[in-house]
């Protein structure tokens, strides 16, 4: 075995390696990480019929607000494992372990090995990234399908396959599966790509694409179709839908309404701060833009660079794919009015990554000079502009990439010095032969250091990130950048607090303060305002940590009803169904405004001694149901008025409880 071809086998081992360490180091320290999602993967590993639904509670009251298939790989590691934060973690992990490796192998099927490590290591060190194959959400199977989808398109390209197409269709369907019509965002570049640059006859690649639109459709409808034949009274409400629809649900709280801020049940019109710079700003540009310029700019050049190609060239092609993922995706969340997290912009990092692994081969292969040094010092200047926006974090970081960066920017132009044409085996040929640069063996060295210098800013970021706990529902990766985000956390980790929240398995608090009755509360905490666990905004957007006394009264008698109890507010009920492993019925869903249960059905889950207590505490977002112009139920608020009246409270570890057995 030679030297070179030894590098080639173990170099892309060796980034899978460093990347597992990377997103596996110190894995168990977020505890629950969203716990929303946790205690639907409890529920799954205790219930099959919660496992196929995604339904929040094991006795199956209601779903989370999302497709279930991104619960299924932890869910059943917790059945293998058990419940801990490790088998509810290690499965993102690897999925990003994955994707690293889909997204090196998609560039080195037209590119040299280095420009697969190049776009993995891109991969793998977006910050983004490194925060959500740590965490819970969706977000980490949506993206690992995406990438598998990408690969999927390449290869059928190349040769016009249509059973790779059809793999792409699958892979597609499952990702619809995993976080509904945000998987589809990528279809336009994939589709135009195709249709355009396939090796075969117009017709024949309609067909194909034909074919993977059946297998997409087939892919995300079967479970579609499966909840819309279960009669309602046999499964459990869809959670963030008005109308128990599963269809409402994809097109209205998370589809249309996302994109014009009318999501009907949600929180309303919550980014009014949406444009064309959004990426860029405090709130994503640390998270996904540390390389989003090199890539936009790689991607203008890309018609240049592969000038006098093929109509089926595949370097051309790789550019469509990434770089119609990349436009679609991008100016969708740029401008979208509804509900924004920067952590969605996990979504654009394959993208990104591929499009500077494939632009910087084609920039050494074409010998270009101008570009590498135009992508450097634009690269660094925007590097030094993010590590700035917290002063405090590292402060000596930002001039060092800025100056070696300007530096590298203005030597790399110096090898286009040293040219040479090359001699043809004989005078008649001598026409066909190119001018060729040939560079200097000091310029590899100064276009490794340049590389080393536009990764330095999202490598510190994305240490930062896996070396802190992250727990919520809206996490962030690295230092502060800016301002305190929704729920009054700090890079993802909660002020005043434990950034560990509850524990697995022990319900303790981990440092937050007893949660009483929340600001602007009703009467004994039922309905109300915002309240709760300090420093965040209650039970909107994190768990409480019950008291061992809670728990212990919780657990009390639980066999002999459905629920131990009931709650308002899915992330409320989950604080207490993860203390306690009992299911928690969570009305109004994630965010108190769904009708389920209604008041009816309710008082009759009372009257049949299905519910043991109602805990009156937390972010009593039935108060405001309906009133807030999303268009969401106030039948939690009803809920809530009508235990207030009927039942007598008590406060158990500071939290307002009601017994439902006794009037």
């Amino acid at each position: 075995m030679t030297t070179t071809h030894a590098r080639t086998r173990w170099a892309p081992a060796g980034l899978l390696a460093a990347t597992a360490a990377l997103y596996l180091w110190g894995l168990g320290s977020s505890g629950w990480a969203n716990s929303f999602y946790s205690a639907a993967v409890q529920a799954g590993s205790q219930s099959w019929k919660a496992f196929f639904f995604g339904s929040s509670d094991a006795a199956n009251a209601i779903t989370v607000d999302k497709t279930p298939a991104s619960l299924w790989p932890m869910e059943l590691s917790a059945r293998l494992f058990g419940l801990n934060s490790w088998s509810i973690l290690v499965p993102q992990a690897l999925m990003g372990v994955a994707t690293v490796a889909v997204v090196y192998a998609t560039v080195r099927r037209r590119f040299p090995v280095w420009a697969g490590l190049l776009a993995g290591a891109v991969m793998a060190l977006t910050p983004v990234a490194v925060l959500m194959f740590r965490f819970n959400n969706p977000d980490a199977l949506l993206v690992l399908l995406l990438t598998l989808a990408a690969y999927c398109v390449v290869r059928a390209q190349e040769r016009a396959v249509t059973r790779w197409l059809v793999l792409a269709g699958v892979c597609l369907g499952f990702a619809f599966l995993a976080k509904m019509l945000q998987a589809f965002l990528v279809l336009p570049g994939f589709a135009l790509v195709y249709v355009m640059m396939a090796p075969t006859k117009v017709w024949r690649r309609v067909r194909q694409l034909a074919l993977a639109g059946v297998a997409m459709v087939v892919s995300a409808g079967w479970w579609l179709l499966a909840v819309a034949l279960v009669p309602a009274s046999e499964r459990p409400y869809i959670g963030g839908s008005q109308t128990n629809s599963v269809l409402e649900l994809a097109l209205g709280y998370n589809g249309i309404g996302r994109l014009n801020g009318a999501d009907y049940g949600g929180l309303g019109n919550l980014n009014q701060e949406a444009g064309p710079l959004r990426l860029f700003d405090t709130e994503a540009g640390g998270q996904i833009s540390w390389l989003l310029p090199a890539a936009l700019i790689l991607l203008a050049a890309a018609p240049w660079l592969t000038r006098g190609a093929f109509r089926t060239d595949r370097a051309r092609a790789q550019f469509g794919v990434w770089g119609g993922w990349l436009a679609v995706t991008g100016l969708v969340f740029s401008l979208m009015q509804g509900i924004f997290h920067a952590y969605y912009t996990v979504a654009l990092a394959p993208a990104i990554a591929g499009l500077v692994g494939a632009g910087a081969a084609l920039l050494w292969e074409r010998r270009e000079p101008f570009l590498p040094a135009a992508v450097t010092g634009v690269t660094a200047l925007w590097s030094y502009v993010l590590l700035t926006r917290d002063g405090d974090w590292n402060p000596w970081l930002g001039p060092a990439v800025l100056v070696a960066g300007l530096g590298l920017a203005v030597a790399l132009p110096a090898g286009s010095r040293f040219t040479a044409r090359r001699r043809a085996p004989d005078p008649e040929a001598k026409a066909l032969e190119p001018v060729r640069r040939r560079m200097p063996r000091w310029w590899g060295a100064v276009v490794a250091g340049a590389i080393a210098v536009c990764l330095a800013g999202p490598a510190a970021y994305a240490v930062d990130t896996a070396a802190s706990p992250h727990t919520g529902a809206i996490p962030t990766a690295g230092p502060s950048t800016g301002g305190l985000g929704p729920g009054g956390f700090r890079g993802g980790r909660a002020l005043g607090m434990s950034p560990t929240g509850p524990q697995p398995g022990t319900g303790r608090p981990g440092g937050a303060p007893p949660q009483g009755m929340g600001r602007g509360a009703g009467r004994d905490g039922v309905g109300g305002g915002m309240g709760g666990r300090a420093g965040g905004m209650g039970g909107l957007l994190d768990a409480p940590a019950p008291s061992a006394e809670l728990t212990t009264l919780l657990k009390s008698g639980a066999a002999a009803y459905t629920w131990a109890a009931a709650t308002v507010g899915s992330n409320n009920a989950a604080g207490y169904q993860l203390a306690t492993g009992l299911p928690v019925m969570a009305v109004g869903g994630f965010n108190g405004t769904d009708p389920a249960p209604t008041l009816p059905r309710f008082q009759r889950y009372v009257a049949e001694k299905k519910i043991h207590y109602f805990v009156g505490s937390g972010m009593g977002t039935g108060g405001r149901a309906g009133a807030s112009g999303s268009g969401g139920s106030d039948e939690a608020a009803r809920i809530g008025a009508w235990v207030q009246e009927t039942f007598t409270a008590t406060t158990v570890g500071g939290v307002t409880v009601f017994d439902l057995t006794a009037r």
